[in-house]
């Protein structure tokens, strides 16, 4: 019993020291999303209420891909291809989606969705692309830039391999600013969504990785002013729902 107290610690600590930003984060995200790659799709929905579905819709409206319909577009973190599927399935689009992500079991989890769509799944780090510079009419990421090893070092790769106009778009969670409703947020955030993730997920550190990595991430403006010194520019941004989440949007220059 008392070892197995002992590993529970050392797993928790291991998962804040990897939402702090340790060396190590980089292995313990990849493992992480490894693991709980078989449930990860049931615990979205069912940890947002499904609000996810409506926060994706807009975030791929943001990406703007009616400018280039028949673009190659990229979907950051990809991990089971819900917002490459989505955009890929959108009336009009006729072009291609790039769902990257270094888990590879979460590209494998959501393959069946991209049946019959062209979405290419392509195992690979977001600090290091295997696309050409200045190659994807857009980009976007979904709940993955703050999993990133190096957050700035992902914004000047997303940008290195964007076409001169094209747009990135982050959707992530956020911090929400109303007293009342940031009460609420950190009750579930912080104690009831760990344990509900562990017992769906069956593991016991994920879902309190995710609450720490928020609390750690830039807020809105100063993720904007990182996205700016990034290269990007008429960078916005928006809150949505009571500030639990916020959409980025910057154009590479």
């Amino acid at each position: 019993m008392a070892a197995m107290v002992v590993q529970r610690r050392d797993e928790e600590r291991s998962a804040l020291e990897a939402a702090n930003g340790s060396r190590d984060k980089r292995a313990y995200v990849k493992a992480m999303f490894s693991d709980i790659a078989p449930r990860y799709d049931l615990l979205n929905h069912l940890l947002s209420f499904n609000v996810d579905r409506r926060w994706r819709r807009r975030a791929i409206r943001a990406l703007d891909w009616r400018r280039e319909p028949g673009g190659v577009y990229l979907d950051l973190c990809a991990g089971t291809l819900d917002v490459a599927v989505e955009l890929a399935a959108s009336a009009g689009f006729a072009g291609r989606v790039v769902g990257a992500d270094f888990a590879e079991p979460m590209l494998r989890a959501g393959r069946a969705k991209a049946r019959s769509r062209p979405v290419f799944a392509v195992t690979a780090d977001a600090l290091r692309l295997p696309v050409g510079g200045a190659s994807l009419d857009g980009a976007i990421v979904a709940f993955g830039a703050r999993n990133l090893a190096d957050l700035d070092a992902g914004l000047r790769e997303a940008h290195r391999v964007l076409r001169p106009g094209a747009r990135f778009v982050i959707l992530e969670f956020s911090t929400p600013r109303i007293r009342l409703v940031r009460a609420g947020y950190h009750l579930y955030f912080h104690h009831l969504l760990p344990r509900i993730g562990a017992a769906v997920s069956g593991n016991r550190t994920a879902y309190r990785y995710l609450p720490a990595s928020v609390a750690h991430f830039p807020s809105e403006p100063e993720l904007a002013e990182r996205l700016c010194q990034a290269g990007f520019r008429d960078v916005e941004w928006e809150s949505l729902t009571f500030g639990i989440a916020a959409i980025h949007v910057g154009t590479r220059a």
